[in-house]
């Protein structure tokens, strides 16, 4: 099967009802997408299962390592049921919300968070409906009553999401449904778990804790949705395996001029420290009805791509839009565009003297600016446990990083990091052998020819975890 892997920026694309079906997954797989990504905020874990088993499918049937990315909704905050169409406010209107179930009135409001009245402060702003109505709190009870003014009126319908962009909540990252959700997550060959609404590195302890107790080898992905994570980014990415820019929610608690700094900052840093990131959000949200993006969406996804992002995502476009392929099509061919004149040069995180992996550090840093330097055909790198293409990846060496592993789960993993493209390889011997062997599988694969010269990098001995501590330039015979 002919597939499109030429991009080094991956794809992740949700799965929903316009993407679910076999032949769906497998068109969208063919046209670019790397990871499926599995929304449990939606569904139910029997159709999950189907998804999951028709990828399963698809990597064993084409020798593909698709990724799945399961994520948790984490504690959605939202008003109950309204009367009626919705309630009509206009700027000064104060109405009330409380902490046991109602139908909404212009009296009073059921909002589903029982410590909002002890977390709240006067003078905090509350959103609803991704912000289209903006309230201040006038007065809270500390108990079950607090009062609001309408700053941004508009129709407050049912069941609308409710956003706290100033209140410090004291809500658990990981609610009743999150944790049910991953009991059956940690059944299944996913390979990362987002963590939603993460507010210090605390939470991505607790969900570690529960990964290890399983024995599973998911890695963690922190999602920056709260202001508060913004403040503690360096803490949460030293803790997690990878980071989200979600900016749906993002968007809404930051004010909406920083949002393109944040990104980019957040990027820049994840580089730095070689973890993996995310850019997701609205980034093509025309095409769930329209069969071609808007140039503002052309140029974000292009931004996205120069800024160095690992990984572009899409939501509704493919769970739900008319042209999920198109879209996954579209977006492939500005990746390709932009990554003509992407350019690390003078961007290179430079090994860090204080690190306990220093000296691995240096033989990976050294990997892509040998290949720089001697215009290397690709990178080869064997890992068991992903470091090596990880930190290879960070250095964004302008060829191919191209990674071997005896763990097919580890396979799948990478597909989500920058440039690398994998392959499964278990008979690890000597160092020169296996170098041998693995040219050999490129040659017969058409990623090199006679000529084609090579850096090698890796462990010594190979199935030494976390020690980089080779380095080889070969040229292929």
């Amino acid at each position: 099967m002919q597939i499109s892997d030429e991009k080094n920026t991956k794809i992740v694309a949700t799965v929903g009802p316009a993407s679910s079906s076999y032949e769906n997954l497998l068109e969208l797989a063919k046209v670019g997408v790397n990871v499926f990504r599995l929304n449990f905020s939606h569904g139910l874990h029997e159709e999950h299962q189907e998804v999951i088993n028709r990828v399963c499918y698809i990597n064993e049937k084409y020798g593909l390592h698709i990724g799945l990315l399961a994520d948790l909704q984490g504690p959605k905050l939202r008003v109950g049921k309204i009367d009626g169409e919705g309630i009509s406010l206009v700027e000064n209107d104060v109405i009330t919300f409380v902490n046991e179930p109602c139908v909404g009135t212009r009296e009073k409001i059921y909002m589903s968070y029982e410590s909002f009245p002890k977390d709240v402060n006067v003078g905090e702003r509350v959103l609803v409906d991704d912000g289209k109505l903006v309230f201040e709190v006038i007065e809270t009870n500390k108990k079950d009553t607090v009062r609001l003014k309408t700053l941004f009126g508009g129709t407050l319908k049912s069941n609308k999401g409710v956003n706290l962009p100033n209140t410090k909540i004291s809500l658990p990252c990981l609610t009743e449904k999150d944790i049910a959700d991953l009991d059956y997550i940690l059944t299944q060959p996913v390979n990362w778990i987002a963590l939603s609404f993460v507010r210090s590195s605390k939470d991505l302890k607790d969900l570690r804790k529960r990964i290890d107790a399983k024995n599973h080898p998911a890695k963690i992905i922190a999602k920056i949705e709260k202001p508060e994570a913004v403040e503690r980014i360096d803490k949460i990415i030293k803790n997690s395996n990878a980071i989200m820019v979600a900016r749906g929610d993002l968007g809404i608690e930051v004010p909406m001029e920083r949002l393109p700094l944040i990104q980019k900052d957040i990027v820049r840093k994840c580089i730095q420290r070689a973890r993996p990131v995310i850019v997701a959000t609205q980034m093509m949200e025309s095409m769930i009805t329209n069969p071609s993006p808007s140039r503002a969406e052309i140029t974000d996804v292009a931004n996205a791509v120069l800024d160095g992002a690992d990984a572009v995502m899409l939501s509704g476009e493919t769970a739900v839009g008319k042209h999920p392929g198109k879209v996954v099509e579209a977006m492939t061919k500005i990746i390709l565009e932009a990554e003509k004149s992407y350019d690390m040069v003078g961007r290179r995180p430079l090994p860090n003297k204080n690190s306990s992996t220093f000296l691995s550090d240096v033989v990976c840093f050294n990997a892509a600016r040998t290949a720089i330097d001697i215009e290397a055909k690709a990178i080869l790198g064997m890992t068991s446990s992903g470091y090596t293409a990880f930190k290879i990846s960070s250095f964004r060496p302008n060829c191919e990083i191209i990674i071997f592993s005896d763990r097919m789960h580890m396979l799948a993993t990478l597909n989500l990091v920058w440039g690398v493209r994998c392959f499964y390889y278990d008979k690890f011997t000597t160092t020169d052998e296996t170098i041998h062997d693995v040219t050999e599988i490129l040659k017969l694969a058409k990623r090199v020819k006679p000529g084609d010269v090579i850096v090698n990098s890796g462990s010594m001995p190979l199935h030494r975890r976390f020690r980089t501590n080779m380095l080889k330039v070969t040229v292929v015979e």
